[in-house]
């Protein structure tokens, strides 16, 4: 069990808010209190910030070995109040991966993933005449895409916010989205080529 994070790199930012040594050492403190059997964690980010003057969220990123990247966010009225559901939320969602993780017992060898329903992208549904409209973003943010086995990524998306992962698989060598459907389980997206007689690869 990893029953301590000494020295592990912990970094508290904030955003509409001053970072008070108390606020800063509580964090510190309640990262380095997390108890994982698994995965390790190799650097923490805390990031605080004030909504409406009122409103206070803590958001936690816990960047782990094996690819593995847990996100979690709170919003309270008290940022002490909100860093301890984050800290709660992290646990609650290792428990739930380690129960789906202990009734599959999947090998990752041969990439079979029963509850998986794989999706085809045809070439005539990606390209259309239409109207392009410049859209409109609500909120703008980088991605990091990461190769993953498909069980990685549902590993990955157990323990985030995040409605889908989208990775680079290591099975198949392309780029997919996992994604979670309506009736709880899995869906996965991926492009299917084919190649010409030159072996130029295009999608079908």
């Amino acid at each position: 069990m990893q029953k301590n994070n000494v020295n592990l790199p912990i970094i508290v930012t904030a955003r509409h808010m001053d970072v008070t040594d108390a606020i800063r050492d509580y964090a510190h403190k309640k990262v380095e209190g997390l108890h994982l059997d698994y995965p390790r964690i190799i650097e923490a980010k805390v990031i605080l910030d004030v909504q409406n003057h009122r409103l206070q969220m803590a958001e936690i990123i816990l960047f782990c070995a094996d690819h593995i990247v847990i996100e979690v966010k709170s919003i309270t009225e008290d940022i002490y109040a909100s860093i301890d559901e984050s800290i709660a939320k992290i646990a609650r969602r290792m428990r739930k991966y380690k129960t789906r993780l202990l009734k599959s017992h999947r090998p990752r060898k041969d990439g079979s993933i029963r509850h998986l329903e794989e999706h085809v992208f045809h070439e005539d549904s990606m390209h259309k005449d239409e109207e392009q409209i410049e859209p409109s973003y609500v909120h703008k943010e980088k991605y990091k895409i990461r190769p993953l086995y498909a069980d990685e990524a549902i590993m990955d998306i157990e323990i985030s916010d995040k409605p889908f992962v989208l990775f680079h698989n290591q099975q198949t060598h392309r780029l997919a989205i996992l994604f979670r459907r309506k009736d709880g389980e899995y869906g996965l997206i991926e492009p299917e080529f084919s190649t010409d007689a030159n072996g130029v690869a295009h999608t079908k």
